[in-house]
C-alpha cells in the first residue's frame, strides 16, 4: 500500500463506501492519514447512581425496564426507562428504530451520553450503548472525533485509519539534524498518536510534528520554485492609466489610503521591468474587489484580458453583476464573460469562444477558469480572490494560459506583517486596514442564552425593515461526540418560533453542491431572509443587505474565524449588528470574546490572537483562513512557523537542489504528483 493509493485500496472501503469519504476530501492513502480528529472523547468509569449537573458525561450501569416508540414532528422517537437506585431514567433516540428489538428489557447495559432534565426527570438524549466488558476496555482511552460529513461516521474512519496503519510504516523524510534541533519525533508515531494517543503528552508532540510538517513543506515548497524561475523581463509595454481617474470619479464614494496604496502599487507593478506576482490582504469588507476592477480595466484599455478567480458560482456570479455595473457607471465599454460549472451548452460554447478570440475582457469564474479547454489570448493579469481556497498549482495553472502573465491573490484574512512576509517570501505585499467611509462600525456583543429571545425580536426587527440576518451554529446535526447547538434542530425550531411570512433557509458543508449553491444563491439575492448555517457561510458569498449575525456557542471558535463569519454582515451602508452567544456558563466571557467586542479591526485582532495563544487552543472547532493548512495554525503556531522557515532556509543554503536528501525529495514529489491529481 502506498501513500499516493486510491482509498478503495484500504480494507473495508469499496466504491460504495468510497463515496462519503471523497465527500469529504478523501481520495488516496494519504488524505485519509492527514484527516485529523477535531476533537477527542473519553469516557469515564461506570457509575450505578446518577449524580451529574445538567450537561455533565456519565456512564450509567443498568437494565432496560421498558422500551417504546412514537413519532413526532416527522421523527421517530424511541425511548427506554431505566432505573438507578429506584430514580428513572430516560433514554431517548431519534430514527433508531432497531433498538426497539435489540435492546432487550431485564439485560444490563452500559449507557453513555449527557445528563438533560425534563422537568425533574433525568434523560440522556441519543446516548451511546455498550456491553460492560466493551465499555471498561475504552474506560481511560482518548478517541477520536472526525469532523463531521454526511455519510461518514467515526467509527468508519477509525477502521480505516487502523486499516492503514497495520499495513504501513510511513517513512522518515526530514532530515536528523532538523528533528534534533527542534525535538520533534519521527513522522510514522506522530500519525500514530494523532489518531490514537497514547496520552496527552504524545497528543501534544504528534500535533506539534505534524504541524511543523505542514508549515515547512508548504514553505520549502514555495521557496525551491521561486529559486527555480527566472525572473521574466515585462515586454508588454508602457500602460496607460488615464482610465484610472475616469473610474474614481464615477464611484459614489472615495478610495481609502490603503486602497489608494494598494494600487498605486499594482500600477507601479505592470509599468515595472519585471511580471511579479503581489499579494493584497485586507480585513473583510475593506474594498479589494474596487482595486482589482480598476486593475483590470487598465488592462482592457491596453488591450490585454483579465481573469479573476473565487471561490465559489455564487460569489463569482456576484463578482460578473458587479463588474458590468461598474463598467456602465464608469462608462466603458470592457464584454464581461462568466465561466462557472453551471454555464453549460450554447452559453459555455460562447464564453469560450468568447476568452479564445483576444478581445480584450474581464473573465470571472471558478476552478473551471483553468480547464484544459478554456484557451485565453492576451491574457495579462490573473486575480485570484480568496487565496487560501485555492491551492498554488490552482493559482499557477490559471496563469500559466498566459506568456506573460502579472498575478494578483486577494485574502479577507488579516495576517500580521512579520508573519505575512515568512509564509508568502517572493511576493510582492499590500496591506489594506481601513474600511470604506460609508460602512459604519458593526455594534457587537456578548450574550448568554437567557437573551436570545431579545436577539429574534432584533432579527425580526431587521427583516422588517428590508434587511437580512444570519445565524451559525457549529454542527449541522445532532451529534453523540460534541456539544453545540445544531443548524438541523435549530431551524426547526426557529421556523415555529418566526412570523410565517419571514423565509428561512439552511445551509451546511455536506449539503450537494448544486443545493448548496443555489440556497447561497437565495441568500444573495434576498429571496431567503433569514439563513441558519453552519461556518460554510463563512466565505463564499457577499450580502450587503445582511446586517445582523449571532454566532451560537461562539466561545468554540478561533478569534480569526469570529472575525470572519462577523464580516458576513456590516458590508452595506446600514447599520450592522453582531451577537456573541457565550454558552460556556461562565460568568465571565471569554478573554476572545471581550476583545471581539471591543474591535472590528481584523489586524488588531490577529496580534491579539498571537498574544493570548495557549495549549487550550490546541484543538476544538478550527481556525480558518490559513492557506488551508489543516492541523497548523498561523496564529496560535507563529513558533512553530518561524522555525518551520529557518529549517528551510537552512537547508537551501547547504543543498539547493535537495540532492542529499533523497527521501525528502521523493516525499516532496509524492506531495505534488498529489496536489496536480486534484486539480
Amino acid at each position: 500500500m502506498n501513500l499516493n493509493d486510491d482509498i478503495t485500496v484500504v480494507k473495508g472501503i469499496g466504491p460504495k463506501t468510497a463515496a462519503p469519504f471523497r465527500r469529504a476530501g478523501v481520495f488516496c492513502v494519504y488524505d485519509l492519514l492527514t484527516y485529523y480528529p477535531s476533537s477527542y472523547k473519553s469516557y469515564p468509569e461506570v457509575s450505578a447512581v446518577l449524580s451529574a449537573d445538567e450537561g455533565a458525561s456519565v456512564a450509567l450501569a443498568a437494565p432496560v425496564k421498558n422500551i417504546y416508540e412514537r413519532y413526532a414532528n416527522g421523527k421517530t422517537l424511541t425511548t427506554a426507562t431505566v432505573s438507578v437506585l429506584g430514580l428513572n431514567v430516560n433514554l431517548v433516540w431519534f430514527n433508531q428504530r432497531y433498538l426497539k428489538n435489540s435492546l432487550k428489557p431485564g439485560i444490563r447495559y452500559v449507557f453513555f451520553g449527557k445528563v438533560s432534565y425534563k422537568g425533574k426527570t433525568p434523560e440522556l438524549v441519543q446516548p451511546q450503548i455498550f456491553s460492560l466488558n466493551e465499555y471498561q476496555k475504552m474506560v481511560g482511552m482518548k478517541l477520536p472525533v472526525y469532523p463531521k460529513v454526511f455519510g461518514l461516521t467515526d467509527k468508519m474512519i477509525e477502521k480505516a485509519v487502523i486499516n492503514v496503519l497495520d499495513c504501513v510504516k510511513i517513512q522518515e523524510y526530514l532530515p536528523t539534524v532538523i528533528t534534533d534541533k527542534y525535538s520533534i519525533i519521527d513522522i510514522d508515531t506522530a500519525f500514530r498518536n494523532i489518531h490514537f494517543p497514547e496520552n496527552d503528552e504524545m497528543l501534544v508532540e504528534a500535533r506539534k510534528r505534524l504541524a511543523f510538517d505542514e508549515f515547512f513543506l508548504f514553505l520549502l515548497n514555495q521557496r525551491m520554485t521561486t529559486a527555480e524561475e527566472t525572473k521574466t523581463i515585462n515586454t508588454l509595454g508602457k500602460f496607460d492609466t488615464t482610465v484610472v481617474e475616469q473610474i474614481k470619479a464615477s464611484l459614489p464614494y472615495q478610495l481609502t489610503a490603503g486602497q489608494e496604496s494598494a494600487l498605486n502599487d499594482v500600477l507601479r507593478d505592470i509599468n515595472g521591468k519585471y511580471i511579479t506576482q503581489r499579494l493584497i490582504q485586507g480585513d473583510v469588507g475593506s474594498g479589494k474587489t474596487i482595486v482589482a476592477f480598476i486593475a483590470m480595466a487598465v488592462m482592457a484599455e491596453n488591450g490585454y484580458t483579465s481573469a479573476i478567480m473565487a471561490p465559489t458560482e455564487v460569489l463569482a456570479r456576484q463578482h460578473y453583476e458587479k463588474f458590468i455595473a461598474l463598467c456602465n457607471t464608469a462608462g466603458l465599454d470592457v464584454p464581461c464573460v462568466l465561466l462557472t460549472g453551471h454555464v453549460k451548452g450554447k452559453a459555455r460554447t460562447k464564453a469560450l469562444e468568447d476568452i479564445a478570440s483576444g478581445i480584450p475582457s474581464f473573465v470571472i469564474g471558478t476552478h473551471a477558469l483553468f480547464q484544459e479547454k478554456v484557451e485565453f489570448k492576451n491574457l495579462a493579469l490573473v486575480i485570484t480572490d480568496e487565496q487560501h481556497r485555492f491551492g498554488v498549482k490552482q493559482r499557477n495553472a490559471l496563469a500559466e494560459k498566459g506568456e506573460e502573465v502579472f498575478s494578483i491573490v486577494m485574502s479577507a484574512t488579516p495576517i500580521p506583517r512579520t508573519l505575512a512576509l515568512i509564509l508568502y517570501q517572493g511576493l510582492n505585499i499590500s496591506t489594506i486596514t481601513e474600511k470604506p467611509s460609508i460602512r459604519k462600525p458593526i455594534k457587537n456583543a456578548v450574550i448568554d442564552p437567557s437573551l436570545r429571545k431579545n436577539a429574534y425580536a432584533l432579527f425580526i426587527k431587521e427583516i422588517r425593515a428590508g434587511h437580512q440576518g444570519v445565524i451559525i451554529c457549529p454542527l449541522v446535526e445532532p451529534s453523540e461526540n460534541a456539544e453545540g447547538e445544531n443548524v438541523e434542530e435549530y431551524y426547526e425550531k426557529i421556523v415555529r418560533i418566526f412570523p410565517d411570512d419571514i423565509t428561512i433557509g439552511k445551509l451546511y458543508g455536506p449539503m450537494p453542491a448544486d443545493e448548496k449553491e443555489q440556497v447561497m444563491s437565495d441568500f444573495a439575492s434576498a429571496k431567503t431572509d433569514l439563513l441558519i448555517s453552519t461556518t460554510v457561510i463563512e466565505v463564499g458569498v457577499d450580502v450587503p443587505n445582511a446586517t445582523v449575525i449571532m454566532i451560537e456557542d461562539a466561545q468554540k471558535f478561533g478569534l480569526a474565524q469570529l472575525h470572519q463569519l462577523r464580516g458576513r454582515v456590516g458590508r452595506g451602508d446600514a447599520q450592522a449588528y453582531c451577537m456573541f452567544v457565550d454558552t460556556s456558563g461562565s460568568k465571565t466571557p471569554s478573554k476572545r470574546l471581550e476583545v471581539l467586542k471591543k474591535s472590528n479591526d481584523g489586524f488588531y485582532l490577529a496580534n491579539a490572537d498571537l498574544k493570548m495563544r495557549g495549549p487550550g487552543d490546541t484543538f476544538g472547532v478550527r481556525q480558518s483562513g490559513d492557506v488551508s493548512f489543516k492541523i497548523a495554525d498561523i496564529y496560535n503556531d507563529a513558533d512553530l512557523l518561524r522555525e518551520a522557515s529557518d529549517s528551510v532556509q537552512m537547508l537551501l543554503d547547504s543543498d539547493p537542489t535537495l540532492d542529499g536528501l533523497p527521501q525528502l525529495r521523493s516525499h516532496l514529489k509524492e506531495q505534488s504528483d498529489r496536489q496536480y491529481s486534484n486539480l
